[in-house]
């Protein structure tokens, strides 16, 4: 399900037009943000999921080492 398919079939359950659809959604996802801002914070919909914040490495040690010599390279004339 796409985006748009949603939006419409939001405004088809409600009765209301795609475009107050499109902000309610919009809305929704603006509010699932804000409640996920800082660390260690999780947004619980019943029936539906748990959404948290998960921190993960960037980058493994090989690649981090590879990275750390291409810009070596950059710096030497």
């Amino acid at each position: 399900m796409t985006k748009a398919d949603l939006i419409e079939k939001m405004a088809k359950d409600a009765g209301i037009t795609k475009v107050a659809a499109g902000k309610a959604y919009e809305s929704f996802l603006d509010g699932l943000q804000g409640g996920l801002k800082t660390r260690g914070s999780k947004v619980t919909l019943v029936g539906f999921g748990t959404f948290k914040k998960v921190y993960r490495k960037l980058v493994k040690a090989g690649i981090l080492r590879q990275v750390s010599r291409l810009r070596l390279r950059e710096k030497m004339p």
